[in-house]
């Protein structure tokens, strides 16, 4: 399993979450609290929004608790909303490409979970990506298949649907080739204005995810984070963090959050049968353009 952390609020530098807090991501790198997986060393990524209208990236293949240049970068980037992943790998190589997140456009995505035996029906979830998002693809993760998916399922145009669509769609292929249980995932999205996140298991088990106080909250245990982060800061983490972790509210199976503004809603996510609506549409407008 891998760990990742998002993060909305005042400006930061990116160190004041990734390094400088107790059990910071960088730790959990090396001695993560999972039985499973206490080491997350096949890579990591950062992505971040800035004055540019696409989103920074920065990700490399060595453990983030040995890369001297990823500190100098968290250093210097300051951001009010990013998103940063560890990597422990199951399937998939150890390459670039393969970290986390993954971007399209002004959109960027992390994901911690798995697809299981995904080799089985991996082919029919890729002839599922539309035309227009495929070439985006250029590492081997069901991570970013499932981005890609989420993406041709409506993504830009409604998030807690298309990742409903995906996870449905998902399921039922797996189901086909004889899978099931076949999703476990928290997903961590953002357009640049608001952090969507989700937390799922097919067998209403999920990798563990949480977030954080309101800065209301906060300020009552710690007044000085409140001028630091700004009065609508809020992270959502695999795993707590800081001074006082035990303030971070676990984020029960099956729930949906949208972050926006320091307000934060969570509602129930729940798979929808997939729809063919989608590739309708593909066929017809091709038939449309070959008869013209």
């Amino acid at each position: 399993m891998c760990r990742w952390l998002a993060y909305s609020g005042a400006p930061i530098h990116l160190d004041e979450l990734l390094f400088k807090p107790e059990h910071n991501l960088i730790d959990q790198s090396l001695s993560a609290r999972s039985m499973r997986t206490p080491t997350n060393g096949d890579g990591y990524g950062v992505g971040w929004y800035g004055k540019l209208e696409k989103p920074g990236l920065f990700r490399s293949i060595r453990p983030a608790w040995n890369d001297a240049n990823l500190r100098e970068v968290a250093e210097q980037i300051v951001s009010p909303l990013f998103l940063a992943h560890i990597r422990a790998t199951s399937l998939a190589a150890v390459q670039e490409t393969n970290c986390h997140p993954f971007r399209y456009g002004r959109w960027l995505f992390v994901h911690n979970g798995q697809i299981a035996e995904v080799q089985k029906f991996r082919r029919e979830l890729l002839l599922a990506v539309a035309p227009e998002y495929f070439e985006n693809i250029l590492g081997s993760t069901d991570s970013e298949l499932m981005f890609h998916l989420a993406l041709s399922f409506g993504l830009l145009q409604d998030p807690q649907g298309a990742l409903e669509r995906m996870a449905g769609f998902v399921e039922a292929t797996a189901k086909k080739a004889g899978v099931e249980p076949a999703l476990w995932m928290t997903l961590g999205i953002s357009d640049g204005e608001s952090l969507y996140a989700v937390c799922y298991g097919s067998d209403g088990k999920a990798p563990t995810l949480y977030h954080s106080p309101s800065m209301q909250e906060v300020r009552h245990l710690n007044p000085g984070l409140a001028c630091r982060f700004g009065t609508r800061a809020r992270c959502i983490v695999s795993e707590p963090m800081g001074q006082y972790a035990e303030v971070f509210q676990l984020v029960p199976p099956g729930s949906f959050l949208h972050l926006k503004g320091g307000e934060l809603a969570i509602t129930s996510f729940r798979p929808q049968a997939p729809r063919r609506a989608r590739a309708t549409k593909t066929k017809v407008a091709a038939k449309r353009r070959a008869s013209s």
